[in-house]
C-alpha cells in the first residue's frame, strides 16, 4: 500500500467504520478505476466500479434502474453528480464524491439513511477542503 492508500485506510477505520453507523465501508479512486480501501471482507467489482461510473452519468436511469455495490442490489433514493443513496429493505448504501475519490459505506438495518447519509457528506466536505 503507497502513502496516499494508508491515509484513505484512515479515513475508513476511523471516520466512516468509527462513527458507528457502518457495517461496511470503502474509499475508491476518484475516476472509479478501483479502490483504494475499505473495511475487511468489503469488496466491489469491476463491473459493480462500471455500474457506478454509468449511475453518476445517469441519473434518470439510476433513479429507475438502482444500482449494485458489494454483490447486492439497491433501489436509489437519490441520485445526482455528487451523491447516490441506495436501500435495500432498511439497510442502505451512501456513495458520495469528493474531488480526491469517491466514498461508500453500507449501514445496517439499525441506523437511519439520512443520519448515515450525513456523516458522509460531512467527510466529503472536508476533505474537498484540502
Amino acid at each position: 500500500m503507497g502513502a496516499h492508500s494508508a491515509v484513505w485506510q484512515g479515513y475508513v477505520d476511523s471516520s466512516l467504520m468509527g462513527s458507528g453507523q457502518f457495517d461496511k465501508a470503502a474509499i475508491l479512486s476518484h475516476d472509479l478505476s478501483g479502490t483504494e480501501a475499505y473495511s475487511p471482507g468489503f469488496t466491489i467489482s469491476a463491473e459493480e466500479l462500471q455500474g457506478l461510473v454509468a449511475a453518476y452519468k445517469d441519473s434518470g436511469a439510476t433513479m429507475t434502474n438502482g444500482f449494485k455495490v458489494g454483490g447486492e442490489k439497491f433501489l436509489a433514493i437519490r441520485a445526482d453528480d455528487r451523491s447516490l443513496y441506495g436501500k435495500k429493505g432498511k439497510e442502505g448504501i451512501i456513495v458520495v464524491k469528493a474531488k480526491s475519490c469517491v466514498m461508500i459505506a453500507h449501514h445496517p438495518e439499525s441506523i437511519q439513511t439520512t443520519n448515515a447519509a450525513t456523516v458522509v457528506e460531512n467527510l466529503v466536505d472536508y476533505i474537498n477542503k484540502y
